[in-house]
């Protein structure tokens, strides 16, 4: 047994037991050897999972079937990875998304984070470390949560729908925007720090040193707030954000 199959039969009695019988997952990946690899060993692991072979092949079927989570190659013929991202999330998809690629910097995590990933993880990559966050994207997606409708003053927010209105008024959000403002009103009345916005919202298990937060912060709070007389998403300086109906 060689050291990646070896990786792969100790991730698969890890997960014996583990709830992931039912996930269902899309590998996008143009490396064939690479994608029957890893098709085989979520397979062993309890996790469905099916293969495209190119951008266009896995924009088609990610848009027409539901999956828990994609993992996407940034480099694939047809069609570029983050372009793929881009168009899944114009359409309003929230699946979450997995990128691999060899490109492992930081300006390239943060790039293809940017793009709409929910997670980045450079090759090579052990799969017992793929298999991990792999299991926590599908967590965050299937996590039970009883509240359909989120209200902080007169701003609500639909969770089946993804509808936000204020004051009746629909205001249209961008998919990363949705999310950071669905965990800043699920945590509505207490502060968020910066750290637990990485973690949630963007996946992000470091700091990229970046301003990421500040920039999607900033554009949620002119939708939300222009026109409007109250304020309802302020900044804790030094510790983080809080929306709140005063």
């Amino acid at each position: 047994m060689n050291a990646v199959e070896s990786d792969a039969a100790s991730c698969n009695q890890a997960s014996q037991g583990a709830n992931v019988a039912a996930m269902r997952v899309l590998v996008i990946e143009d490396d064939l050897e690479a994608a029957a690899y890893l098709t085989k060993a979520f397979r062993e692991a309890g996790i469905a999972c099916e293969h495209a072979g190119d951008g266009e092949s896995g924009l088609f079927m990610a848009s027409e079937n539901d999956y828990d989570v994609l993992i996407v190659d940034r480099m694939l013929p047809r069609r570029d990875g983050l372009s793929l991202i881009a168009a899944l999330r114009e359409k309003g998809s929230h699946t979450p998304v997995l990128i691999l690629s060899a490109l492992g910097q930081v300006d390239d995590r943060v790039t293809g984070l940017r793009a709409g990933g929910d997670d980045y993880l450079p090759k090579p990559y052990a799969f017992s470390e793929l298999l991990a966050r792999v299991e926590v994207l599908g967590r965050r997606k299937g996590a039970p949560d009883q509240d359909v409708m989120y209200r902080v003053g007169d701003l609500e927010l639909d969770r089946l729908s993804h509808e936000v209105r204020r004051a009746g008024r629909e205001i249209s959000l961008q998919p990363r925007e949705y999310r950071l403002l669905e965990y800043l009103m699920k945590n509505a009345g207490q502060v968020v720090t910066r750290t637990m916005l990485l973690e949630n919202v963007w996946d992000y298990h470091f700091d990229p040193q970046t301003n990421v937060i500040d920039v999607h912060v900033s554009r949620l709070r002119s939708k939300i707030e222009k026109d409007f007389d109250r304020p309802l998403l302020k900044t804790i300086r030094g510790s983080g954000y809080m929306i709140k109906a005063d």
